[in-house]
């Protein structure tokens, strides 16, 4: 049965986003500091995770890929792009204006597969689409990623199979690692082999680079892919 294999990449909005109040929420551990360079830290450190909440992101990004022929497509933002038509090419670069163009051209997709593969996608990529999905009101076609923990049908979450659904805890046998370091162990090429990662993508978008952002993005997948199989091969129906 095909298998849709995704990977987001998101980008913190500007304060400017935000009223007096959210900001005062936001920053409110930052304003308990003792003096003002501690403060300032603290604000920074703060704002560096406004990647990883989908009320203070949005998603720029999302690579797919059919696990079974390779083929698929990149949306990503772009505010200045041209076309690029690439006949048979296996994988597709889909220039959006918006996040809501992106998100919709993403749940059409969606819709006709039964079956997800992520790597961490449970904790952050799915309740991330879900939520910027909601607030932006596009109708998301698949409601059931979130489902049953213990199931890998609809969705695959190759971060818990590789920790066994967190029985060692952080120190034990099967802790978990990042995507990167379990590439090098399986000997798979990792997606930040080429100088790029998670952590570049606001500068990058800042930047005009999109083309960057949806090549990095797609790296990600197509070792999500590999790993995938591997994991198919070699571990699945461990209980």
């Amino acid at each position: 049965m095909p298998r849709l294999v995704f990977d987001i990449e998101t980008s913190s909005l500007g304060l400017e986003h935000f009223d007096d109040v959210q900001q005062e929420y936001l920053f409110r551990d930052a304003e308990r500091q003792p003096d003002e360079t501690a403060k300032a830290l603290k604000r920074a450190e703060i704002q560096q995770h406004f990647s990883l909440w989908p009320f203070t992101a949005q998603v720029v990004c999302i690579a797919m890929l059919n696990a079974e022929t390779g083929r698929g497509q990149v949306l990503f933002q772009a505010d200045d792009f041209e076309e690029e038509t690439l006949e048979n090419a296996p994988v597709e670069f889909v220039p959006c204006v918006d996040e809501n163009e992106l998100l919709t051209a993403f749940w059409d997709v969606a819709k006709h597969y039964d079956n997800v593969c992520t790597f961490n996608g449970r904790g952050f990529d799915v309740p991330f689409l879900y939520l910027r999905s909601a607030l932006l009101s596009v109708p998301i076609s698949r409601k059931d990623w979130l489902g049953y923990r213990y199931q890998t049908d609809p969705h695959c979450d190759l971060a818990e199979q590789l920790t066994f659904y967190g029985v060692s805890g952080r120190d034990g046998a099967a802790r978990r690692f990042n995507l990167d370091f379990y590439c090098k162990a399986f000997r798979i090429e990792s997606p930040k082999s080429h100088g790029v990662t998670g952590m570049d993508v606001n500068d990058l978008l800042a930047a005009g680079e999109y083309r960057k952002i949806a090549e990095y993005c797609l790296r990600d997948v197509r070792a999500t892919v590999d790993l995938f199989k591997l994991w198919k091969e070699r571990l699945a129906g461990i209980k």
